[in-house]
Parts: structure tokens; sequence; C-alpha cells
């Protein structure tokens, strides 16, 4: 059974939390605190998985967890950190935020891991908070919260050539005596309720892979049929056949299905519309050759300008080969590169919580100098590498969405003045396009809006 679409709630691993604890040894009356640190939690990745073709495996499992960090102990001991959860997909998972539907992120063809949520960071020990006026301190520091987020897997399945067309106009048929692939085939509508895939070999080392979708009509882009459930596995192919029951053996006009189809992938998606096609008009078998040159010439003369028309008969193969090759050159022409889906949500953006407090105020103990804190600052910093331009970029939009400069400004902030958000230190310049020391060289080329705070913390 293929199963193309899951919903499962996945959850970071919380960081473990900072420990309270003194040194107590005989002779050392001043031992101090000794509290360890928390260890950080596990991470939640997607890995690519060729044995897989269906997430038949997320129907029985709603909920993927990965471990939390465990607390830290007495004598500096460091806790555990988390193990990660590693979630595998078919080649071709497409994973979108469920409650916007955005793109978070396409595995295609990718061997790469993905890592979808970072485990919190673990809280530090209260061996971290000795001052000159506070030798004893009784806190440490908690861990930072697990991230849990609803999302949706979408299988795109991923081949070169995808045959369309109206029920039992010979998709299958052809499939099967192209490839090593087995569809069921039977004279009714609607015989194959899931799409199949084949390899198809030329010999001398030249294949590719086709694949067969079910239950394309009219109406399919607005859910009629099958064709809706199935449309999402053609966006993928680079090149699509346009099976057409040429000798009309159930009344249809194969000049207007075609029109038809196309107009249904065109409805669903103008991408798709504009993919290189081959019309491949089958079933001349049952037409004598007059008939057969007719409507040929009715074809070539409806499409025959833009999408080239080939003559076949699936069921006594003739001008199957010939079909077959005219495929293969067509994808030849074409890029190599996998067909991706771009992002349409950011990481930083799913883990950004506004319901989170923070402070704004200017410190007591440094002159021009400001300190922005709380649970939502130390939550963004947690999940984003300022050492990168997009991070960076993410970290100055975030500063101003959220008006920060703004109420920096607001209590006194100039040019100069220095900005600490916990561990990092900005000096604030208006109107100032430069770039702190530890972003990539590329940022400057990212970014477009001006920058209002460079990183110093490396100087």
């Amino acid at each position: 059974m293929l199963i193309d679409r899951a919903k499962i709630i996945v959850r970071s691993g919380k960081g473990g939390d900072g420990h309270v604890s003194f040194r107590r040894e005989l002779y050392v009356p001043n031992g101090g605190p000794d509290g360890g640190d928390g260890g950080k939690g596990g991470d939640v990745i997607f890995i690519t998985d060729p044995g897989l073709n269906t997430l038949i495996d997320f129907r029985n499992r709603r909920k993927y967890k990965a471990e939390d960090g465990q607390e830290g102990g007495k004598r500096n001991c460091h806790g555990k950190n988390g193990a990660d959860i590693v979630i595998k997909v078919p080649y071709g998972t497409v994973i979108r935020d469920a409650q916007t539907g955005k793109v978070i992120h396409d595995m295609g063809n990718s061997k790469e891991p993905f890592l979808l949520f970072p485990g919190g960071r673990g809280g530090k020990g209260n061996r971290h908070y000795v001052t000159s006026v506070m030798q004893a301190p009784r806190y440490a520091q908690p861990g930072e919260s697990a991230i849990e987020r609803e999302i949706q897997l979408e299988l795109k399945m991923i081949a070169d050539a995808g045959l369309v067309g109206f029920p039992n106009v010979g998709k299958s048929t052809l499939l099967s005596v192209v490839s090593n692939a087995q569809p069921k085939i039977a004279d009714y509508h609607f015989t194959t309720l899931a799409p199949n895939l084949g390899v198809v070999s030329l010999g001398e080392g030249r294949s590719f892979v086709m694949a067969d979708i079910p239950g394309i009509i009219e109406g399919a882009s607005e859910g009629v049929g099958l064709g809706f459930e199935f449309l999402r596995h053609i966006e993928r192919t680079r090149v699509l056949v346009h099976i057409v029951d040429a000798a009309s053996a159930e009344g249809r006009d194969p000049i207007e299905d075609i029109r038809i189809i196309h107009e249904e992938l065109r409805s669903y998606s103008e991408v798709l519309a504009e993919r290189p096609m081959v019309i491949a008009a089958n079933k001349l078998d049952l037409l004598d050759e007059e008939e057969q040159k007719e409507i040929l010439d009715k074809l070539k003369q409806a499409f025959g300008k833009d999408i080239p028309v080939i003559p076949i008969s699936a069921a006594t193969r003739k001008g199957v080969d010939q079909l077959i090759e005219h495929v293969w050159q067509m994808i030849e022409r074409l890029p190599r590169e996998p067909l991706l889906f771009e992002s349409e949500i950011s990481i930083e953006e799913l883990y950004d919580r506004e319901d989170l407090p923070y402070t704004v105020e200017r410190s007591d103990q440094e002159a021009h100098t400001f300190l922005v804190e709380g649970p939502r600052i130390e939550r963004m910093l947690g999940y984003t590498n300022l050492e990168d331009a997009r991070g960076f970029k993410f970290f100055q939009d975030f500063m101003k969405k959220n008006k920060i400069i703004e109420q920096l400004l607001a209590i006194g902030m100039e040019e100069g003045d220095t900005v600490r958000l916990y561990g990092h230190s900005f000096e604030y310049y208006p109107d100032s396009d430069t770039m702190p020391e530890n972003a990539d060289e590329s940022a400057a080329d990212d970014e477009t809006d001006e920058s209002e705070i460079n990183d110093t913390d490396n100087e």
C-alpha cells in the first residue's frame, strides 16, 4: 500500500538543568560551589533511506521524541547528553510545517542528514556564578526547553519521466513492457490505484526511471477522481509522456483528452504544465492503416508544432522502442540537477516563540552598555548561528521586528555603545553596512537591509 502523506509530532530533547552543590571535604573549609553543567538535549534528525518507498511506517507511530539531557552533578560532573532521534524517510520526501503548510525542507535524493530541531542547551552549574560579592551562589541555570511541533511529511516520487493520461489508455501496459515494473493491468477504470515506478534500460549503460501516475481525469486538480491524490508525484518528473487512446476505444476524442489533461496540469501547477512533453498515440493496432493516418494527421495538426507525436501500440510493442529512445534523448538534453522544492519557512521562524518574555535595560555596572535578556532572547541565541550569514541576518531581523533596537534607542543608546546578549557583545552603528568579523564573507552579498549592530565578540 502506498502511503504518501503523514502527520507526526517531533520533539527535541530538553537541556539538562545546571546543578547546585558545594564542595565538602575534610580540611577544605572553603571548598566553594562545584555544581556541574547539564547535558545537551538530543537533536531531531531526518535522513533518507533508499530501502523505503512509502510513509506507511508513520501510520502506527505519531510522536518522535529525542532524549532529554541529564542534570549536572556535584563535583563539577557534566550531565550526560541526550540521544538524538533519527527519522528515516524515503527519497523524495518533503517536510512541511503542518500549521502553515509551508515547505521546511525537501529531502529529495540527498544522502546528507537534515537537522530539524537541535536539542536544548544544558544549563550551567552554580560554579559559573561566583563573583567577588557572591562566593556561594545557590542557583544554577535551567536547561533550555525542548522544541515540539507537528509536521507533515509528503512523498513526491522521483522519476525522470512520468506517464499521464486518462484511465485505461495503456499507461500500465507501456510501463510493464519497457521496464522491470509489474503493475496490475485490467480492462476497467482505475486499475492502478497507486503510482508505479520502473527502470527503463536502453542498453550501453543508458537507463532512466519512469513513473505511471494514475487517476488523472477532468477535475483532478480540484479533487475529482484519484488525480488530486497523485498529481504531486509528477512534480519532480523532468519529462511527461502523455498516453492517449488514439483508437477511441471507449468513445472519447483523443484530441479533447489531451487538452483536458493539459488543462488539469496547468490548474495544478503552471510549472508542471510547461514541462517538456511527448504524446504517445497508443492502441493503433485497433485501426487500419487509413484510420491510423487520419488520427495521426489530426494529432500532429493540433499539437505537432509544440509537442512531438509518436505512434505506438503498447500491446504489440510497435513503435515503443522509438518512443523510449525519444524520451531518453529529451532527458539527456535537460539539466541533471534534481528538481527540489525551495524552503518557504526558515528553521529560525519555526523556533521563535513570541509568548516568551525579555527585558531591555541599561547596565548598572558598565557605562555605555545595555543588556537584552530573557527567555526569548536566550532561546533565540540557542538556535541561531551568528557565524553564518543567514543566521546573522535572522538575528538582525529579529532585533528589528521585535523593536528591540527601538527600545534601546528610547533608553539612551547611542552610536558606539555596547549591547550585550548573554555571551555575545555588539556595538551599535546606525545606517551601517559593516558585517561582523565572525560572519562569512558571503554575508555581504545576502545583506540587503541596513545593519544596525556589529558583532564585537572577537575584536
